[in-house]
């Protein structure tokens, strides 16, 4: 099997991000979700809209923050659930 990376990313409002993967799938992933059961001061900051919407691909996967203050596996984007 190829590896799976991000090609495309999207804000999808409300904090949800829409994802293109190389193999042409595309999931919408809801990010606000996890950071909200998930409580951290790391994470919380991404609860504003304006911060969330500042991510970048980076080798093939969706991060947030200069020092990658988010980043979640690919098999759970895929997925479309962060757990």
């Amino acid at each position: 099997m190829n590896r799976l990376y991000i090609t495309k990313a999207e804000n999808a409002g409300n904090l949800m991000i829409r994802l293109t993967f190389s193999d042409n799938t595309n999931k919408v992933v809801d990010i606000g979700d996890f950071i909200r059961r998930h409580p951290h001061p790391q994470y919380n900051k991404y609860l504003d809209p304006r911060k969330f919407s500042r991510f970048s691909i980076y080798n093939g996967n969706i991060v947030w923050g200069k020092n990658w203050d988010m980043i979640f596996p690919i098999e759970q984007l895929y997925a479309g659930a962060i757990v």
